[in-house]
C-alpha cells in the first residue's frame, strides 16, 4: 500500500508541474503584453513632454528651435554642420535640464562640452536597447569624430526623400525657424518627432557632429558590415515615410522595439501610436504628407 501510495503521489506531483507549465504558458504572453504596454505608454510620455517643451519654447521665442545650427555655407551636410547643436539640446530648459543647458558652450561645435555626451532618460524608449554611456559618433574613415548620447527619437525634417536635413519641407532642419502659425496644414496633421530606435539606427538629440555619420545599430536588420551611414544632420533628424520598414537598412526612417508600430508626436503635442507602414503603401504615403508644414496635401485617414 505505501508504495501505491508513494506512486500516486508521483503522479498527482507530475500533475501539478505539468499544470503550472501550462499556465505559466498562458500567463507568459499576457505579462509580456502588459509590460510592452507601460514601455509603450512611457515612450509615448517622453513625446507628451517633449511636445509641452516644443510649444514652451515656442511660446518665449516666438518659433521652434531649429533642428540643428550650423554657421557656415551648406556643402554636403556632413562637414559643414558646425557648431551643430540640435533640436534636443534647444529644449533642455523645458525638460527640467536647465542645469545641463547651462553647461553647453554653444559658439563651439558639440563635442567641445563634455556635458554634451549625458545620457537623458527623456530621449531614451524602455523597449529600445541603448549603451549605458555616449557612443562614438564616427567620420567616412572610421574615426571618432565625438561622443554623443543615445536617442530613441528623431525631429521629422519632411516628407518623403526629395529633401535633405538641410533644407526640409518640415518642422525641423539646418537652420530653421518655423513658427506654428506657418504650419498650414494643421497641427493636428503635421509630425513633429518620430520614434527611431537606437538598436536599428544610432542617432542622438544632442547635435549634428561634424564629419559624423548616422550609422546603421547593432540590431539594424539589413545591417551591412563596414557600410557608411548617412551625414551628419541625419543624427538628429529623419523624414517621414516608412515605419518599421521590413526591408533595408532605413536609417531616414520611423522604427521601434515596439510590436507592430512606434510611437510619433504631432505639432498640436498629441502622441499617435501608428502601424507599420511599408514602403509603398497608403499608410506611408499618408506618413510623407503628415511630414509637410505647407504642403497642401489632403491627408487620409491613418490607423491608430
Amino acid at each position: 500500500m505505501r508504495r501505491r501510495r508513494s506512486a500516486f503521489t508521483l503522479i498527482e506531483l507530475l500533475v501539478v508541474i505539468a499544470i503550472i507549465a501550462i499556465l505559466i504558458g498562458l500567463l507568459l504572453p499576457a505579462v509580456q503584453k502588459v509590460r510592452e504596454a507601460a514601455a509603450r505608454m512611457a515612450c509615448g510620455n517622453n513625446l507628451k513632454q517633449m511636445g509641452l517643451a516644443f510649444h514652451s519654447y515656442h511660446d518665449a521665442n516666438y518659433k521652434l528651435p531649429p533642428g540643428y545650427t550650423a554657421t557656415g555655407r551648406y556643402v554636403d551636410g556632413t562637414n559643414d554642420t558646425a557648431p551643430g547643436w540640435a533640436w534636443g539640446a534647444y529644449i533642455l530648459p523645458y525638460l527640467e535640464q536647465a542645469p545641463l543647458y547651462a553647461q553647453f558652450n554653444w559658439s563651439l561645435p558639440v563635442p567641445s562640452s563634455p556635458a554634451s555626451s549625458t545620457i537623458v532618460k527623456g530621449f531614451i524608449c524602455p523597449t529600445d536597447m541603448t549603451p549605458t554611456g555616449p557612443f562614438e559618433v564616427t567620420g567616412s574613415s572610421g574615426a571618432t569624430m565625438g561622443m554623443a548620447p543615445p536617442s530613441s527619437y528623431a525631429a521629422c525634417a519632411g516628407g518623403g526623400v526629395s529633401t535633405t536635413a538641410a533644407t526640409g519641407n518640415g518642422s525641423f532642419y539646418r537652420n530653421s525657424c518655423v513658427r506654428l502659425t506657418d504650419i498650414v496644414d494643421g497641427t493636428s496633421s503635421t509630425i513633429f518627432v518620430e520614434e527611431r530606435a537606437f538598436a536599428n539606427v544610432m542617432g542622438t538629440w544632442v547635435g549634428a557632429i561634424p564629419g559624423g555619420y548616422c550609422n546603421q545599430g547593432a540590431m539594424n536588420q539589413a545591417a551591412a558590415p563596414g557600410k557608411l551611414g548617412q551625414g551628419a544632420g541625419d543624427l538628429v533628424l529623419i523624414h517621414a515615410g516608412t515605419n518599421n520598414n521590413p526591408t533595408g537598412r532605413n536609417l531616414d526612417d520611423a522604427s521601434s522595439r515596439h510590436l507592430v508600430g512606434s510611437n510619433f508626436l504631432f505639432a498640436d503635442g498629441s502622441v499617435h501610436f501608428l502601424k507599420n507602414a511599408a514602403g509603398g503603401s497608403s499608410d506611408a504615403a499618408t506618413l510623407q504628407k503628415m511630414g509637410t508644414v505647407a504642403g497642401g496635401e489632403l491627408t487620409t485617414s491613418i490607423d491608430y
